[in-house]
């Protein structure tokens, strides 16, 4: 099946590196004009260029509400709309529980969640003026099974299963979709790192045997922002090699 996004625009956040950037460029040779956001402008831009012509890039902390509101209006201005806005950008403040400081929890709830929350507040206003959009928010496997030391990331990739799941039973009506799509172990510049007996370790918890890669997870994206996905809302896609199936 191929997917054609000609004539969308993509916002993707967090996407100048890794998974994000996977998205931005499967969107964009799917036809999709995408906005590439990270912290850096220059960054940002430079990934855009490498891209497409026709992608641009933006600067926002995803953490800082006027940020993301500043964001959304940019985009809009550069493209006059944005038809598919996937919430990547996220970061983690790892910890157990009673070591685990007030300022950790809140960066790490303000980044993933809250700022996904804010940018669908903002973009969804455009989508129901014209009645089309997809919202694709990027969880973790995480969010479903928790994780040691990572209760406030746990936390916040779990409560944007719940956004979603709201989102897509209040814009269900204005044809505007939202899903959520889960990776388990991706190859990135983390898991790179990790010695090889961690990842024989790994291996042995993943009935695929193998990482997943980042257009493994662009991929699905590129579906749930397609019109092939026209009948699918409120779900999450857990890609994870079977991990937690």
């Amino acid at each position: 099946m191929k997917i054609d996004l000609t004539g969308r625009t993509a916002l993707v956040t967090g996407s100048t590196r890794g998974i994000g950037r996977a998205i931005a460029e499967t969107l964009s040779a799917a036809g999709a004009r995408v906005a590439v956001v990270g912290r850096d402008q220059a960054r940002a831009s430079a990934v855009a260029q490498a891209i497409s012509a026709e992608a641009r890039g933006f600067a926002c902390d995803v953490a800082d509400v006027a940020s993301v509101t500043a964001l959304i209006e940019a985009v809009e201005k550069e493209f006059g709309a944005i038809d598919i806005l996937v919430n990547n950008a996220g970061l983690t403040r790892d910890n157990i529980i009673f070591r685990m400081k007030d300022e950790d929890w809140d960066t790490v709830l303000d980044a993933n969640l809250r700022g996904a929350f804010v940018a669908i507040r903002a973009a969804s206003r455009g989508m129901m003026k014209r009645r089309w959009g997809r919202i694709i928010n990027i969880a973790s496997v995480v969010g479903l099974v928790g994780n040691k030391g990572q209760a406030n990331y746990a936390a916040s990739k779990a409560g944007l299963i719940g956004l979603t799941k709201s989102v897509a039973k209040e814009l269900a009506s204005r044809n505007i979709l939202a899903n959520v799509v889960a990776p388990g172990f991706i190859e990135t510049d983390m898991t790179a790192a990790l010695p090889d007996e961690a990842k024989k370790t790994l291996f042995t918890q993943i009935p695929l045997e193998r990482l997943g890669t980042p257009s493994d997870i662009a991929n699905v994206v590129a579906f749930l922002a397609s019109d092939a996905s026209s009948y699918i809302t409120g779900q999450v896609f857990v890609v994870d090699g079977g991990m937690v199936m």
